[in-house]
């Protein structure tokens, strides 16, 4: 006697078909908090640091370290919350993150040395690290194949924004509430969006068809994209363009043509975050002690080139959806002179050195931005939390070197030291010209690989 076949819901059509609705948009609010107090975590401590140096009577080198601890957590963080991801949901993973690095940052606005401040960021950073590879996940996972990219591309251009509003806080508050300010605003507002997230934020559907014990929440989900889909009692859930990886092996991330894109992807995070970090922590500090200008117009010039990295996600989204890995190694090529003019213009004109830093945030920080995203695009979804945490992982020791080669340079003439900042991204845009063709060459000997929805009929009911 041959047993029937189950009936299947195949999730990624469904998607397909259901294109951006009201499901998508709330997850798109949702994570628009999440990052924002991501961003304004991680940049809030370059804001404050002037005023820690002055108020603790410490030299510039002294407070390297603290720099650079969250980005050692972020480290460690990314993995760990990869792998939560992975394994329990990316929802869970960003709940648990939001508490981890919320607690230790409330923590960081009563320590008073350097050593209290730097346990406090690395711990913080641990938390800060499961942020953008669930929040990348969760967003590419509940959209349509033609826009996965850019979904989550939004999703996430919106950490510097966060970054922004500490540099705005900074330039407003601090010189009447002090520098502990900052840190009770970023500990508390993620406590708050843990406990709401609670209650309203959604698990990736692409996640549960995967994992068991989410029926009826991914039943409900699914009518919410398609009211009209019957789904019968028996049926299950596949993502049908994907090859699922039982368990989780490091190794996975190197196999099915990724043998050469993996390591090359881990340097290129390495490097723009390297450029990146040096950029973000230092500016707000170098312009006041090397270029010689008010406090305020070096937090003003950080806050701008936040801004302009929002911009960059948001107006570049679809080209880069399209172009991935070569839009991107545009995008470093054009980094590298307009990094290299920003100490020249700090020492020519306040307005014109506002213009270089937006478009040294538009792109440094676009290119982080398409990076992540391109970056864990590449994995399928059982690995994709593993995938994108183990990049910027690993790509985080470019951010942690950094910071303290911005530290062992501070005291050279202020046009010299942003131009050495624009060496990595040199470096980076052909190390990703090389991702480019390789990936090309993946998916052409892999054509099942490419984001291209198959040509079907819609299927109204199961």
């Amino acid at each position: 006697m041959t047993v029937p076949a189950s009936p299947t819901v195949q999730v990624s059509r469904l998607l397909d078909q259901g294109g951006i609705g009201a499901f998508q948009l709330r997850l798109l609010v949702w994570s628009l908090f999440v990052v924002l107090v991501d961003g304004y975590d991680i940049g809030a401590i370059a804001f404050a640091l002037p005023s820690l140096i002055r108020q603790w009577g410490v030299s510039p080198h002294a407070v390297g370290p603290v720099l650079s601890a969250s980005l050692i957590g972020i480290m460690f963080g990314a993995a760990l919350f990869g792998f939560v991801g992975d394994r329990h949901g990316r929802r869970a993973a960003l709940l648990a993150a939001n508490l981890l690095f919320g607690i230790p940052t409330l923590a960081a606005a009563f320590s008073s040395t350097p050593d209290a401040m730097f346990w406090l960021r690395l711990l913080a950073g641990v938390g800060l690290g499961g942020v953008i590879p669930n929040a990348v996940a969760l967003n590419a996972e509940s959209a349509p194949r033609r826009l996965r990219a850019t979904m989550a591309l939004i999703a996430v251009g919106f950490v510097p924004i966060g970054g922004a509003i500490a540099g705005f806080l900074a330039a407003a508050l601090v010189p009447r509430y002090g520098w502990q300010i900052l840190f009770i605003v970023g500990g508390i507002v993620p406590l708050l969006i843990a406990l709401c997230g609670y209650f309203g934020l959604p698990e990736s559907i692409k996640f549960m068809a995967l994992h068991g014990g989410y029926r009826e929440e991914l039943e409900q989900l699914i009518r919410r994209i398609q009211p009209d889909l019957v789904i019968p009692p028996n049926a299950q859930f596949v993502i049908e363009d994907e090859k699922n990886y039982a368990g989780f092996n490091p190794a996975q991330l190197f196999g099915d043509g990724l043998q050469l894109i993996t390591p090359l992807l881990w340097l290129l995070f390495a490097l723009n975050l390297m450029g990146y970090f040096f950029l973000s922590s230092w500016t707000p500090t170098l312009l006041v002690t090397a270029a010689h200008l008010p406090p305020a117009v070096g937090a003003l010039s950080g806050a701008v080139m936040q801004v302009g990295g929002t911009a960059a996600p948001l107006v570049l989204c679809r080209w880069i959806d399209r172009q991935r890995f070569a839009a991107i190694t545009l995008l470093l090529v054009l980094a590298v002179p307009v990094v290299g003019s920003v100490g020249w213009f700090a020492a020519t004109s306040e307005l014109r050195l506002m213009i270089a830093a937006f478009f040294t945030g538009f792109l440094v920080l676009g290119i982080q931005a398409a990076v992540n995203v391109a970056g864990a695009l590449i994995y399928p979804t059982s690995l994709r939390s593993n995938g994108s945490g183990w990049q910027l992982g690993i790509g985080r020791i470019g951010s942690i070197v950094g910071p303290l080669l911005g530290a062992a340079l501070v005291g050279l003439p202020v046009e010299r030291l942003y131009r050495w900042a624009a060496l990595p991204f040199a470096l980076g845009a052909v190390i990703c010209f090389l991702i480019w063709r390789l990936q090309d060459a993946r998916l052409r000997e892999r054509p099942w690989l490419l984001d291209t929805p198959p040509a079907v009929a819609p299927a109204r009911s199961l």
